[in-house]
């Protein structure tokens, strides 16, 4: 929440500015912390759009900010540099306004006394469950430049991994709407006048034919309403991913649908053993870091297993065996962790896995990209030729005749 502020200086200079705070009492306490006399402060008297109100588009901190700030965090800690003054720093330093305003209140809150991981703790929209014990770790261990520069090289793999990820699937998803874009012309504009020389010729149409022009005629007909019903059913489909049962059927057919259920596996995998790894190494429990890999896997079954396989290990099984119970997790991963556990080198072995699904995410991204661009331009082309050869062909026999 913003809020605006006017306040006195040491030597008596008037201030005017404004603070972001999860609620006025935060907001004054911050202020009185930088030594200012608050003469009236108050909620921002920002006007927003009904869009900006209710669907939060603006707000929010990117991924990609977040591998940034953790590389420049890390790189000033090994440089020596006070946390208070890195996290002046970089509040100062910030592009985007709304981590600029929570770094602002995260100095504040450190130079107060208050932990590095306790003051980002208050702020869960920004520095996740996984962030903030990987940070409380490095602090308890008194390692936390370490600790920073495992964050950085983490978020950095992750990024990577999820762009890749979701770029490959950018041209195809381009390839097929160039293809219901060029679909709804020809069936909308093109047919219809092509269908009128035929209707006033007077002669048989072909059966492929008429079923082109009724078609034609029903998409012409009854076009916005199907529009209309899209939008809603998108709408509707967007509003699921956030009800838990919607989540989690949503979920189970990324996992299920041929295709794209190994990327998905595999990605789920990868980013399981990559997390455990991370945390392993920095001195977390197996316990608890399972437990924080379900907070951020991404993925609503995959959550459950590992919240399983924690409240397992808590009762005295192993890992293995506890992951063992679950026909979503691959043997070759299951038979790995067990190894890791007969020698003591867990953490080394979930890094090992992390890389070799990270490989196969990269081959499946490549394969699926491989397959799909030629079924989609073949398919393009294939539709293209069909509408128009069920007009042309017609009217070529009609000029033959000497219509």
């Amino acid at each position: 929440m913003l809020f605006s502020y006017k306040a006195i200086v040491n030597n008596g200079e008037e201030k005017e500015g404004t603070i972001d705070a999860i609620n006025v009492d935060l907001a004054i306490a911050a202020l009185q912390r930088r030594d200012l006399v608050i003469v009236s402060i108050k909620e921002a008297g920002e006007r927003t759009s009904f869009l900006k109100k209710n669907f939060n588009f603006s707000r929010g901190v990117p991924f990609k900010d977040i591998v940034i700030l953790s590389r420049q965090v890390a790189t000033l800690f090994e440089a020596q540099v006070s946390a208070l003054k890195t996290f002046k720093m970089l509040a100062t330093e910030a592009e985007n306004p709304y981590l600029r305003g929570k770094l602002v209140i995260l100095t504040d809150d450190i130079q107060s006394g208050v932990s590095i991981s306790g003051a980002m703790t208050k702020h869960p929209e920004v520095f996740s469950d996984f962030y903030v014990n990987m940070v409380k770790a490095g602090e308890e261990s008194g390692k936390l430049s370490q600790t920073f520069n495992y964050l950085a090289d983490y978020l950095d793999r992750s990024y990577e991994l999820n762009s890749k990820t979701k770029n490959a699937l950018i041209y195809p998803a381009f390839v097929i709407g160039t293809f219901v874009v060029v679909m709804i012309l020809m069936m909308t504009m093109v047919i219809p006048k092509l269908a009128d020389v035929l209707k006033d010729s007077g002669q048989e149409t072909p059966l492929y034919t008429k079923i082109v022009i009724g078609m034609s005629d029903f998409l012409v007909s009854f076009g916005p309403f199907i529009l209309a019903a899209l939008v809603l059913f998108g709408l509707y489909f967007w509003r699921t991913q956030y009800k838990k049962g919607g989540k989690e059927y949503i979920d189970k057919l990324k996992i299920t649908v041929p295709f794209v259920k190994e990327l998905y596996t595999k990605l789920y995998l990868s980013r399981i053993a990559d997390n455990i790894d991370t945390m392993l190494t920095s001195g977390i429990s197996a316990v608890r870091a399972l437990e924080i890999s379900a907070s951020v896997v991404g993925n609503s079954i995959f959550e459950k297993i590992l919240n399983q396989a924690s409240r397992d290990v808590k009762g005295g099984i192993s890992v293995s065996d506890s992951l063992h119970k679950h026909e979503e997790i691959p043997n070759i991963m299951i038979q790995m962790i067990k190894i890791g556990e007969e020698t003591g080198e867990l953490s080394f072995i979930m890094r090992t896995v992390a890389k070799f699904y990270k490989r196969e995410v990269d081959n499946a991204v490549d394969t699926l990209v491989g397959l799909i661009e030629p079924i989609l331009i073949v398919a393009l082309g294939v539709g293209v030729a069909v509408l128009l050869s069920s007009i042309l062909i017609p009217i070529y026999n009609i000029a033959s005749t000497g219509f």
